[in-house]
C-alpha cells in the first residue's frame, strides 16, 4: 500500500480487499480508497464527481470513495504494527442535527496482514464503537455525525490471517486503540486546538513503555541520525516492509516473533530520492535505487 495526498485528496493505492461505507461502496476488490475535501457548499452528485475526480488523475473506478469538509492538513494518521488507519473529523452536524452542515468523521483502516470478508465487514463495527466511545470521552454526547463513513482495506494477495475482527482479536484490538486515540487528536486539529500545516504521523512505540508518540521531522532530538545533509520526510518508511535483503534483513522481535529490521536502509534519506518519492509516490523501490546508485 502506498498512500499520498495530492492537492485536496488522500489516496491510498494497492491490491486492495476492501469494504466501505461511503462513495461506491460495499465489499469488493479495489485499487484505490481515497478521502476527498470538498467545499462547505459541495452541492454536487458524489459518485459522479468522484468519477470525474480519479479520471483526472489516470485511476480506474475500482475504488471507494469519501468525501469531508475537513482539510487534509488536519489528517491524522496512525500506525499500530501491521494497522494503519487515516482520520479526519469535525462534528458540526451531529446525529441530532440539521444533515445539510458540514463536516463529518472519516475512518480509513488498512491491514498489511489478510483479513477475511466477515473480518472487514466486523472491523467497521470496532471502528464505529471506539468512535463512539472518543467522542464520549470528550463530553459529547452523541456517537457520531449524520454523514460518517468507514473504509477498510487489506492486501488482496495476503493468506487471510484474521477471521474475526472485534476488540478481543490481533486486528480488532490494534483497531480499536488507533480509533480511541486518533479521534481526539483529528477533532484538535480540525478545531484549531493543535495546530499543524500537515498531517500528523502517530506510531505506537513500545520503548520504554507502550505509548503513542507523534513524529515530526523538525526539531527532531535524532536528527540526523544517518548523515548530514539528509532528508527526514521519510523517517517511517512506505514501503516498510519492503523484504528487500540489500536494504534490511528479518531480526527477532521482544516478542519471540519476527521482524523486518531496516535501521541502517538510508535510501529515502538521500535528498534526490525523496524529492523524486514526492513527484513519484508509486515509483518502485528498483527505482530509487537506481536513483540512488547514478548520484
Amino acid at each position: 500500500m502506498r498512500y499520498f495526498i495530492r492537492d485536496t485528496t488522500l489516496f491510498l493505492r494497492g491490491r486492495f480487499r476492501a469494504a466501505s461505507t461511503g462513495i461506491n461502496g460495499g465489499i469488493a476488490d479495489v485499487t484505490t480508497i481515497l478521502n476527498h475535501t470538498v467545499p462547505r457548499d459541495f452541492d454536487d452528485d458524489p459518485p459522479r464527481y468522484l468519477d470525474l475526480l480519479t479520471a483526472r488523475h489516470g485511476l480506474s473506478r475500482e475504488y471507494f470513495g469519501l468525501l469531508t469538509a475537513v482539510r487534509m492538513r488536519h489528517l491524522c494518521v496512525l500506525q499500530y504494527d501491521f494497522v494503519t488507519v487515516f482520520i479526519t473529523a469535525g462534528v458540526t452536524n451531529p446525529t441530532r442535527s440539521d444533515p445539510k452542515t458540514p463536516h463529518t468523521i472519516n475512518i480509513i483502516v488498512y491491514s498489511r496482514e489478510g483479513m477475511s470478508d466477515a473480518a472487514l465487514l466486523e472491523t467497521i463495527v470496532t471502528v464505529t464503537g471506539a468512535k463512539a466511545q472518543a467522542l464520549h470521552d470528550l463530553g459529547y454526547d452523541f456517537p457520531g455525525t449524520t454523514t460518517d463513513a468507514v473504509a477498510v482495506a487489506c492486501e488482496r494477495d495476503a493468506a487471510s490471517a484474521h477471521t474475526y475482527a472485534g476488540t478481543l482479536t490481533e486486528v480488532g484490538r490494534r483497531v480499536h486503540a488507533a480509533v480511541l486515540y486518533g479521534v481526539p487528536k483529528a477533532l484538535a486539529r480540525q478545531q484549531g486546538k493543535v495546530r499543524r500545516s500537515e498531517p500528523s504521523f502517530f506510531i505506537y512505540s513500545r520503548y520504554g513503555g507502550d505509548h503513542w508518540v507523534e513524529w515530526q521531522k523538525e526539531g527532531c532530538p535524532y536528527s540526523p541520525c544517518h548523515f548530514p545533509g539528509q532528508r527526514c520526510d521519510y523517517c517511517y518508511c512506505p514501503y516498510y516492509p519492503c523484504v528487500d535483503e540489500e536494504l534490511g534483513e528479518w531480526v527477532e522481535s521482544s516478542g519471540g516473533g519476527r521482524v523486518w529490521g531496516c535501521a541502517g536502509c538510508t535510501l529515502l534519506h538521500v535528498p534526490e530520492v525523496a524529492d523524486y518519492v514526492k513527484r513519484n509516490p508509486e515509483a518502485t523501490l528498483a527505482e530509487l535505487k537506481r536513483l540512488r546508485d547514478k548520484r
